[in-house]
């Protein structure tokens, strides 16, 4: 695949994991491929905690199906309809959690770069989950990113220093096959933006 063909394909998996864990030597080329994502004044302020020991996995997925629950409940009757079938997390099916950490002081204080938009070092960070999400589609391997959880209980959970922040755990797994259709649009939760509607020429215009 050409990074056109891997870009079109990622998908934010959930239901597809075989329930195999990924190879260690899979596993490594990509986070190696993350580890390479660009970075404001080659600060780097990602880590990356691989995170398999059974427990924890059992204990953060029983987290995340309770903020399911309350998300759920939030919901008008029309939406949790739409809602009720879309599964939000592979947490244990996948074998593999990831999680990805920031750290705004990697680099020390003057960071080349970031001195007047100091959310480059952030943005540097989601490069590098891009980076991961489409090297690992390209072996064939799932990606999940969970977001139904309180912040406190995941930093908890795995030791993250305070000065530390986590900004994904990712379900990382071998998949039976990727959808062709991502599944919000597939449930109908919500349809693909256009292009045309994203593309503005030399001044926002509001439409």
């Amino acid at each position: 695949m050409n990074v056109y063909d891997v870009i079109r394909l990622r998908r934010d998996v959930r239901a597809e994991f075989t329930g195999e864990v990924v190879d260690d030597a899979t596993l490594l080329r990509i986070l190696d491929a993350a580890h390479r994502a660009p970075s404001v004044g080659n600060s780097m302020p990602w880590d990356f905690v691989v995170v398999r020991d059974p427990a924890t996995l059992n204990t953060f997925a029983d987290h995340v199906a309770d903020k399911r629950r309350e998300f759920h409940a939030d919901l008008p009757a029309d939406r949790a309809e739409t809602f009720n079938p879309i599964k939000i997390e592979g947490i244990t099916e996948s074998g593999t959690g990831i999680v990805v950490t920031h750290s705004q002081s990697r680099g020390g204080t003057h960071v080349l770069g970031r001195a007047t938009v100091p959310e480059t070092g952030l943005y540097s960070t989601i490069l590098a989950i891009q980076n991961l999400w489409l090297a690992a589609t390209a072996e064939g391997v799932g990606v999940g990113w969970v977001s139904f959880y309180d912040t406190p209980f995941l930093t908890e959970l795995i030791g993250i220093p305070e000065d530390v922040r986590p900004v994904a755990w990712l379900c990382v797994g071998p998949v039976r096959e990727f959808q062709q259709i991502p599944d919000l649009e597939r449930f109908g939760w919500r349809d693909r933006r256009p292009l045309d509607d994203a593309i503005h020429w030399e001044h926002f215009t509001h439409r």
